[in-house]
C-alpha cells in the first residue's frame, strides 16, 4: 500500500452525480449548485485532465458508496480530485450494469423548480404530476389520498456541452481499495486518518 498523498487537494462541494443514458456512452454528472461554478470547475480544472488519464471509482460501503474520481493533469497547480459519499440509488444501479468499460464525464447543475416553472406533465417528487395537485398559488398539495406532498416541487439537471471520455471505471469493495491507489489516498484522508 501507499501512503496517502498529501499533495493531492480534494474536492467535495458538489451536490452529488447524475447518471444519464440517451447517448453512445452513459454519462457521470458531477451536479453543482450552479452554472458559473460548474463552469468555472471545468475550465480550471476537468479542462486539463487527459482524457486517458481520468480514473473514476465507486467503493461500496452497505447501503452508501464513494465516488471518487482524479486524473494527472496538463495544469496542476489547480488540479484537485473528487469525492462524495452518496446513498445507493436505482440510477446508481443501472450505471453500473451498463456502463460498458467507459462513459462521458460532463458537469451540470441541479436546479429546483415548483409548480409555476413547470409543464403540466412535470412529476413532482412524490411521483404524481402536476395536475395531481391542487390548483392555486397558496396552496399545491397532492390530490392523491395516500400522498402526504403539501407542495409541489421537482428538479431539472441541465448539462455543461463539454464532455470528456472516461476509460478507466472500476466499483470496488472497502476490502478492495489497499490495490488501488486513487481510493486509497481518499480513504486513507478522508476517512481512516479522522478515526485517529
Amino acid at each position: 500500500m501507499l501512503p496517502p498523498d498529501p499533495l493531492i487537494p480534494w474536492f467535495d462541494n458538489f451536490l452529488g452525480i447524475a447518471y444519464r443514458y440517451f447517448e453512445i456512452r452513459m454519462n457521470v454528472v458531477p451536479l453543482f449548485s450552479d452554472l458559473k461554478k460548474a463552469q468555472i470547475f471545468w475550465r480550471e480544472t476537468v479542462h486539463w485532465w487527459n482524457d486517458h488519464s481520468i480514473k473514476i471509482r465507486f467503493v461500496e460501503t452497505g447501503d452508501t458508496y464513494w465516488f471518487i474520481m482524479g486524473a494527472e493533469s496538463r495544469q496542476v497547480k489547480n488540479n484537485k480530485y473528487l469525492f462524495k459519499v452518496l446513498p445507493k440509488s436505482s440510477h446508481y444501479e443501472r450505471f453500473k450494469k451498463g456502463h460498458e468499460g467507459g462513459a462521458y464525464l460532463r458537469l451540470g447543475t441541479h436546479t429546483k423548480k415548483f409548480k409555476k416553472d413547470v409543464k403540466d406533465d412535470a412529476k413532482c417528487d412524490c411521483g404524481h404530476i402536476k395536475e395531481d395537485h391542487e390548483e392555486g398559488d397558496d396552496n399545491d398539495a397532492c390530490l392523491y389520498e395516500d400522498c402526504d406532498c403539501r407542495k409541489f416541487e421537482t428538479f431539472q439537471v441541465n448539462l455543461l456541452k463539454k464532455k470528456k471520455t472516461v476509460s478507466d471505471i472500476k466499483f470496488l469493495t472497502e476490502a478492495e481499495i489497499k490495490d488501488d491507489v486513487l481510493a486509497w489516498n481518499c480513504f486513507s484522508v478522508h476517512k481512516y486518518t479522522k478515526r485517529e
